[in-house]
């Protein structure tokens, strides 16, 4: 990542001024949580995606491009403030939540005011088609969500039905943060779709990997199993459940009901997965996701920012947390 941040040191820098500005209040409690999130960055993984799908197409940015930025982490912030709320969670990336230090009312309105923020940056600067695309993000994150709960409760998702969840709930923002990123470069819609089927092309592969580290060992700031105990249908155990014989279904969707809090029962669906094959198929469509992606990257000519970009899209895949 440290490589891939050099090619854009001085336009990542340029996002974080705009994106501290964006965020700043006169109400003396909100400023003082935006300077928490602020100090807390994660990775800006989203807003890198929007600077180098710009850079790909010009050397010189405009203001265009660091506002569609600071508007993708801004909603990007905004939805994880939230779900941490559903999720009643203490933690983000190692530091308490917005909602453990100051409660849920104040973290939903916090998240609130991020995504207001997002819009007033766009409508303010009259850049309508940037707020058509990531608004559309928008749009399909929460239908994915709510699909995924849909679905949870009768634990009967397909494989397609999946890939229609991490399409909308977690690929859809990448593909806006590559779709929005083009289009402040080149105003050229053929161009913006091809970056934002790229883009969701890459989502999809990150929410696979992710989905993978719950049937690992390596340490990623989860334990193990938590999809499970949260009766979270993903790739891997969709397989399994599909080629189990129906005793071992039936076993799987009863630990997964009822109980789904029993450390050693959830343990027993994990060796179940690994045993299947559900691991190697997973992998198998993670990487699949990946080469169509670099494959759309590979219409554009050779530049060290494609290379960067190139990079992020290996990065996605074989990151360790």
């Amino acid at each position: 990542m440290d490589d891939i941040k050099y090619l854009i040191g001085k336009e990542l820098q340029d996002f974080e001024l705009k994106f501290a500005e964006a965020v700043k209040s006169n109400v003396p409690l909100l400023d003082r949580v935006m300077h928490y999130i602020v100090k807390r960055k994660g990775k800006q993984m989203r807003p890198m995606f929007v600077l180098l799908s710009a850079r790909l197409f010009t050397d010189n940015l405009t203001e265009s491009t660091h506002r569609a930025a600071a508007f993708v982490e801004l909603l990007h912030t905004a939805t994880l403030v939230h779900d941490d709320v559903v999720d009643d969670a203490n933690e983000r990336r190692g530091f308490f939540s917005i909602n453990a230090l100051w409660k849920n009312k104040i973290a939903v309105l916090v998240g609130d005011y991020l995504l207001a923020k997002g819009l007033s940056l766009s409508l303010n600067n009259n850049e309508f088609r940037a707020l058509k695309i990531i608004s559309d993000a928008v749009q399909a994150m929460s239908e994915g969500e709510l699909l995924q709960i849909e679905k949870t409760r009768k634990l009967n998702i397909k494989e397609d039905i999946y890939f229609e969840i991490i399409r909308r709930k977690t690929a859809s923002l990448l593909a806006s943060a590559c779709a929005a990123g083009a289009w402040s470069a080149t105003n050229d819609d053929t161009t913006t779709e091809q970056m934002r089927l790229f883009g969701e092309k890459v989502g999809i592969a990150f929410q696979i990997k992710d989905d993978l580290f719950d049937y690992g060992t390596a340490k990623i700031g989860k334990p193990t199993g938590i999809d499970i105990r949260e009766k979270k249908m993903t790739l891997p155990l969709i397989y399994t459940l599909e080629h189990a014989t129906p005793e071992i279904r039936k076993r799987i969707i009863y630990i997964v009901k009822n109980q789904n809090t029993n450390k050693e029962k959830v343990e027993e669906v994990i060796q179940l997965v690994k045993a299947s094959g559900g691991i190697e198929y997973t992998q198998q469509k993670m990487f699949e996701y990946r080469d169509e992606a670099l494959a759309i990257l590979r219409q554009f000519p050779e530049t060290p920012i494609r290379n960067g970009l190139e990079s992020m899209v290996r990065y996605t895949t074989d990151r360790t947390f």
